[in-house]
Parts: structure tokens; sequence; C-alpha cells
């Protein structure tokens, strides 16, 4: 294709020529963006600051040249904290650093099973996962990094080890708060929530955590957190008892004066224990689960409508994370917020993800003082108001919408998830999720296999008729059908001899039509008025009428 004359943007060197301007623009605002949350991300990973700059940089200068995706910005990423502090302290027990030098050994082997992933094409076992257990999880995931920055956020540390411990100490923490440090805290939240909620294009193109981190900056110094003292708050207040607080460097990031300093090396001394293994399945399965996710979603928002090789993308992204557990730096995923704010920005190719890394890379060597002058309460806020925007009502509701079965499966994994920990709760909603397909008819030889029948009527016109089941457990042969489809100009799903469709696979029909109806197709969906659906929403579950 002539890329020159079609307007899609070139790709190697030659779109660097052609676009440096706007990626390079892109760029340095997405640094931006990414530089508080990396180090936000790392700290509340267990990790050392560093190490979540480190793994942008990675992303951003190698895996660049070599994923296959166009506009995605590669980083690490909120919803791998949990099973990353997890990680920390079931194989450290106790000691920090122990557990992070074993952590980076677990990343550097489940790194190795995405490049295998990914050069084996396996990067459609994502569909295995039901729609309701993966935002289930997102959600909780969400509902556990509030649970535990929100103390950051206050100035206290909290004495509970477990989680729901952590969260019934919200109300104490509270009480407690010390209120410097608090007013840096919900000042910053604050400013994330008007920003989320202004309307003016101009104003939003200013990076909200950048904000954060700037007023977080000023407030740090008017408080002259880098000496340690004490202060009373409302000392004046004859209502009030005194409370006297202690402040000082301890509330700030701490980094490394030298760039080099912030390398560890990883430990594969239990590399035999049942633990690390466990880590290196987690660190896998939802490293890749969320990357590929990320990367689907961004190629939706990408102006050219250029679609991502995903498994080369997830070689690529494993590749990276090889080398980011090596030097001690966090696994990176495709990352949704920064990616978005990289198409918003005008970003072309993937040189504006090479840049952001330079950027990163430049800033962290040259000025690591003022990264150490960060108050941790600014980036506790930014890292609350991700967890809110992950398990935010909106999606609540959302899910509540496609169905109450559907929602049912969505709590389920978060309960799951919130009692025992990432994969054993998203086991338990997908097996929740077989359990009702069973209930209503699926008949076990279905469960892995479709059945589909491939028609062409004419030159121009193919009919796919589905029969028996389709649900999230054997829709794996229908997106390998799909992904080679060809570019006919008609395309008819009859789905009236299926007896059971689930949500999964009526989302995926449906943006599968969508995108070829954008396209200039003529796609359509027909023989639903043959089942009964759960709900009212179009993309419910549905059985067929006996």
């Amino acid at each position: 294709m002539d890329f020159s004359t079609s307007g899609t943007p070139k790709t190697g060197f030659a779109g660097l020529i052609e676009n440096w301007r706007s990626d390079l623009l892109s760029g340095f605002l997405v640094f931006l963006i990414a530089l508080p949350l990396c180090l936000g991300i790392a700290m509340a990973s267990g990790f050392p600051p560093m190490a979540g700059i480190i793994s942008a940089i990675i992303g951003g200068l190698v895996v660049s040249r070599i994923s296959g995706s166009f506009v995605t910005i590669n980083g690490p990423a909120a919803g791998l904290i949990v099973v990353i502090v997890d990680a920390v302290q079931s194989l450290g027990q106790g000691d920090a650093m122990a557990g992070y030098r074993y952590t980076l050994a677990a990343i550097v082997i489940a790194s190795i099973l995405q490049v295998l992933m990914g050069v084996f094409k396996a990067g459609k076992l994502s569909a295995f996962f039901p729609s309701s257990v993966v935002h289930g999880m997102l959600a909780a995931i969400g509902i556990i990094i509030m649970a535990k920055q929100f103390h950051t956020l206050l100035g206290v540390k909290p004495a509970a080890k477990s989680l729901f411990g952590t969260i019934a100490e919200i109300p104490h923490s509270i009480m407690d708060m010390n209120p410097e440090v608090s007013v840096i805290g919900l000042l910053g939240l604050g400013l994330l929530i008007i920003w989320s909620l202004l309307k003016s294009p101009t104003l939003k193109m200013i990076p909200a955590p950048l904000l954060v981190v700037l007023l977080g900056l000023a407030l740090g110094q008017y408080f002259d957190l880098d000496h340690m003292h004490k202060y009373l708050f409302l000392p004046d207040a004859e209502i009030l008892p005194h409370h006297e607080f202690t402040i000082g460097p301890t509330f700030l990031v701490a980094v490394p004066e030298n760039f080099l300093a912030g390398f560890y090396f990883p430990d594969f001394s239990k590399i035999a224990t049942y633990e690390f293994w466990l880590s290196v399945v987690a660190i896998c399965l939802v490293g890749s689960l969320e990357s590929l996710l990320s990367a689907a979603a961004v190629d939706k928002l990408d102006a050219y409508k250029r679609d991502s090789n995903l498994n080369r993308d997830l070689a690529a992204v494993g590749a990276g994370n090889i080398l980011s557990g090596l030097i001690g730096g966090l696994p990176m995923i495709a990352e949704i917020v920064r990616s978005s704010a990289n198409v918003n920005n005008g970003a072309k190719t993937g040189w504006a993800n090479f840049f952001h890394g330079a950027f990163l890379l430049i800033f962290v060597a040259l000025f690591p003082r003022l990264i150490h002058e960060i108050p941790l309460a600014s980036l506790a806020a930014l890292l609350v108001f991700t967890g809110f925007r992950l398990a935010s009502p909106k999606e609540f509701a959302k899910t509540l919408e496609v169905g109450l079965d559907n929602f049912v499966i969505f709590i389920v994994t978060i309960l799951g998830v919130l009692a025992t920990d990432l994969l054993i709760g998203v086991a338990i909603g997908i097996a929740v999720k077989l359990i009702m397909h069973f209930a209503r008819g699926l008949k076990p030889g279905n469960l892995f296999s479709m059945a589909y029948e491939v028609k062409q009527t004419d030159a121009e016109t193919y009919h796919i008729r589905v029969s028996g089941a389709a649900v999230f457990s054997n829709i794996i042969s229908l997106k390998s059908l799909l992904a080679d489809f060809p570019e006919a100009r008609n395309i008819y799903f009859d789905l009236s001899e299926a007896e059971l469709i689930d949500h999964t696979v009526m989302e995926f029909i449906h943006h599968f039509t969508e995108e070829r109806n954008q396209a200039g197709g003529h796609c359509e969906i027909v023989g639903l008025d043959m089942h009964h659906a759960y709900s009212n929403h179009h993309l419910a579950s549905r059985r067929k009428r006996s």
C-alpha cells in the first residue's frame, strides 16, 4: 500500500522523518503524565520508585521499535499493582528488599512465557476470559488500590496486614490524619476530580497529573517537608485538644542521586518454590490479558483505524519485560490511559512512545533531586483516582444494565479477588459463569467447541451460521475465523440455530459488525428474534425459545 497517497502515516524511519513534530510533542505531553504515575505505581507495588521509570524508559526506547502497535504507550500500570505487591510479600516473607529481588526473577520468567505466547500466536487466548470476569477483576484491583493508598494520602500508616483490615482502618486514619500531608493529598484528589469534569478542550490539554505534582511540590516547600520537624495543629483552638504531628523527608519520594544506583538485579534462588511459580503465572496472566485488551482498545481510538498485530505486540512487551526485570524495573503493558492521551495529543506513529521514554530518561538522569521533592500524598492522590475509575459506580451500573446474570458474575469475581487473591478470584468468576451456562443447557461437548458453517452465496456475500452454544469458552475458533476473513461486501451472522449465546460472544460479534459497517461494508446479525434475552440490553445473553 502506498501510505503517502492513502494518508496513513509511514512507519519506521520514514515515519520519523514524516511525523517527528507531532510525535515529539505528544511524547513530551505523555511524559508529563507518565512520570508521576510511574513513581506512584512502583511505590504502591512495593518496588523502589525508580522501578516504574525504568519500565517506562524501556517501553519507550526498546519496545516501541519492535512492537506490533502504532500509537500505544508501554509502561507500568495500576492493574499490576496487586499482583506485584502480593509477590513481594509472599516471596520476601517480611524482607522487602529480598521480596523485590525475588519478584524481579519472577518477572523475567513470566516475560519469557509472554514472548513464547506471542511467538506461538496465543494472543487470542484473552478471549477465553468472560467480559464480566475481566471487568470484575479490574474493579477489584481498583478497590484494593483505593483501600491501600487512601492511608498514604492522609499521611497515616495502617497497622492492619489484611486487605479487609486495611479497609476497616480507613475511619481510624481519617481521625488520625496528618493535617499538612492530608492537605496535599486531598487538594490533589480534588484537582483530579475537577479536571475530569471540565469541558474545555484547551484546559484538558494540560495534564492533570502534572498539575497535581506541581501543586504538591509547592505545598511541600511551604510545609518544609525537606526537614524533619514537629508542628501543632490548631494550637489556639479551645474546643480541640492540641495535636502534635511529625513531618519530614519520609513523606517525600526517595530516589538515588545517581540514576545508575537505581538498578537492581533479580535473585533466582526461589525458582523451585510453589510461591515463585504462582507469582510467575499471576504476572504473566494478568500482564498479558491487560496488555492485549488495552492494545485492542487503543486500535479503536486510532484516527487511521490501523489494526495492531497483537501477537507481535505481546512478544515485544515480553521482551521489554525481560530487560526490565533484569535491571530492577516493573513489568509493563500497553497502557490505556497514557495511550488515549497519546492519541488525543496527535501522535501518528510509535515514535511518540519512543520520545516519551527518551524524555523520561533525560529527566531522571539530570533532575533526580526534583523527583525527590514530590510528596507521596500527591502520588497517592493519583492512584486513589485511578482506582476509583476502575471501580466507579458507572462500571457497576453498566454491568447491571447488560443483565442481572452478568452483574452476579461481576460481583462474585470482585468478592473472590478481595477475599482470596487475583488468580483464585478470577477462577471463581469463571467457574460460576460455567455453572450458570450448564444450568441454561450448555452441553459439555460444546464447552470448548463452537459449531458454525460458512456459506458463500455470491462473490460479495457470506453467511456465517452458528449452531449449538456460542459462549466465552469456545469463542476462540470464531475469532480465528474472523481475523483472516475476506473483505466481503456483505456478511450475515445467522444465530437462529444457536441454543445459547452469552454476553462475551454478543459483544464480540456486535463490535465486529460495527467495524465492518464503518469500513463501508454491510454486516448484519440475524435470527435473534427466535431467542429469549435475559435483559433488554442489546448485548444481553440469550437462549433459544423451546
